[in-house]
């Protein structure tokens, strides 16, 4: 396995990238790549590192068949992939994760067929278009883990051409950032080639362009920004917020931001800085960069320096449509309060006391056969039942994991949530608090608090650096509310009977 702090700026890179989707075939292959110089193995979609970017409008129904070519027996060969930043609502089944399916056999198929009615917001990478488009990418799920870290990650992007903030770009464009950080699948690392190329992202001067930032990182999150130059944030995870100017912005893994940059400063050649809170940090020989480069610049490294001195506070964003939480403007003003102390013991992650360990039966299955309690359901205490229409609120006791290698990220599938209090603030903040599906759980000091209401019945987990939980939501109805295709069915048996050899890994 190879470790790639990944990133993703969606702008006018140099190069030209071939957009499929809605209706697509996607192949999971094994191939060799020199990301950063260094030849590696490599698991990725259709050969290249990051995957092919998938696009549609909103509205569309997305029928991406994922095709198992997958041949190399040290690394995993079983895959499923999860669309990350999409709800699923009625499609539980196609979420990706192990709690929803079983993995796909090598030398088999699945179709993952959903639609996209209402969400709207930035993706990985776009080249030149104009356009609102979905927060989303896709990346391996989390019975094959190791193989995100070995490449199976890619964009994706619904547009929206009622954007309400077309009227602030003139060019909607894409950045994304993996030992090196990788920023749009280039990068330098340490003792690594002196002249492994970097991303350049082209501009016009006097245009204003909107980018999409997404961080596919395994692990570190990354202080970003471009020298010389301040931008306008208007989009996290997928919601529309109202702008804020910042010069440079923390980004946890799976966190998507959209940002206008306007290129008014000379023409001229600007460093991109990617900077991670562990590993190689630091600009030293070129690592943890990429160039922005005007029209009529040279052709040659920056000379710039860094200049950033106005992060952004993720309590300055305010969310463009209904703002505020759900439940009363209270502590306690919620129908179920869950509090998840995080701790490390014995080498494992655990929350409340209880390790996640996957189970053998995907969680979707229990209960589509009729187990619907926390009881019933299986990992024993990794799964909540939530109540259907009701408003819930997590927050997180950090002290015991926040040195091990925290600050931690949490996301959670099938919904955004109102994040009350912030990690780094004491505040509370019921009436316009910031909305997003990927949160940082702070420092051992913070007490980071989220709300979201149960409205889309299906079993939904976390998993990030190690943690795991799964919410059952509204388990009673959920066979009503997702009927799976025959082809989900064949999935479980067919991932059963492989032996050893099959699996791969060994």
């Amino acid at each position: 396995m190879f470790y790639f702090a990944s990133f993703l700026l969606l702008g006018p890179i140099g190069g030209a990238l071939a957009a499929i989707g809605p209706v697509t075939d996607l192949h999971i292959v094994n191939s060799f790549i020199q990301p950063d110089g260094f030849n590696r193995s490599g698991v990725l979609a259709e050969g290249i590192f990051p995957g092919p970017l998938i696009t549609g409008n909103k509205g569309d129904n997305f029928q991406i068949n994922v095709i198992d070519e997958l041949t190399n027996g040290t690394m995993l060969l079983s895959t499923s992939i999860h669309w990350h930043g999409f709800f699923q609502k009625t499609t539980n089944w196609a979420d990706g994760a192990f709690v929803n399916q079983c993995p796909i056999a090598a030398n088999d198929s699945f179709l993952y067929n959903f639609n996209v009615p209402d969400q709207a917001g930035s993706p990985m990478y776009v080249f030149l278009m104009i356009a609102v488009s979905i927060s989303a990418f896709y990346r391996v799920s989390q019975q094959t883990a190791t193989q995100y870290c070995d490449g199976l990650r890619g964009p994706l992007v619904v547009y929206d051409p009622q954007d309400p903030d077309a009227d602030l770009y003139d060019v909607d464009d894409g950045i994304t950032t993996s030992d090196a950080t990788l920023i749009n699948g280039l990068g330098r690392s340490v003792n690594g080639p002196a002249d492994a190329p970097f991303a350049v992202v082209n501009v016009v001067q006097g245009s204003r362009y909107r980018f999409r930032l997404v961080s596919i990182s395994c692990d570190p999150n990354f202080l970003f920004s471009i020298d010389g130059h301040t931008f306008t944030v208007i989009e996290a995870d997928g919601v529309n917020h109202e702008p804020v100017v910042a010069d440079s912005i923390q980004i946890f893994a799976a966190q998507r931001y959209s940002f206008i940059l306007t290129a008014n400063q000379t023409a001229d050649n600007y460093w991109i800085r990617a900077n991670p809170n562990n590993g190689h940090t630091g600009f030293a020989g070129g690592i943890n960069s990429a160039i922005l480069r005007y029209s009529g610049a040279p052709v040659a490294d920056p000379v710039t320096t860094q200049t950033s001195a106005n992060l952004l506070q993720e309590t300055s964003l305010v969310p463009r449509e209904n703002p505020g939480a759900p439940g009363n403007a209270t502590a306690n003003g919620v129908d179920v309060d869950l509090n998840l102390v995080l701790s490390f013991v014995g080498g494992r992650f655990e929350i409340n006391g209880v390790s996640f360990v996957p189970p053998t039966v995907p969680v979707l299955l229990q209960i589509l056969s009729g187990a619907t309690t926390a009881a019933e359901l299986l990992p024993s205490g990794s799964v909540y039942t939530l109540p259907l229409n009701s408003v819930i609120q997590l927050s997180f006791n950090t002290v015991a994991v926040a040195a091990v290698g925290g600050p931690h990220p949490f996301h959670l599938h099938g919904h955004t949530f109102d994040v009350v209090r912030s990690a780094g603030s004491t505040e509370y903040n019921y009436i316009n608090p910031p909305r997003r599906d990927v949160v940082s759980t702070g420092a051992a000091t913070d007490n980071v608090t989220i709300r979201f209401t149960t409205d889309n019945a299906g079993p939904y987990w976390h998993l990030e650096a190690g943690f795991a939980i799964v919410f059952a939501e509204d388990a009673p109805d959920v066979a009503a509310v997702n009927p799976v295709p025959d082809a989900w069915n064949q999935l479980c048996p067919t991932y059963d009977a492989l032996t050893s050899a099959q699996l791969g890994g060994n």
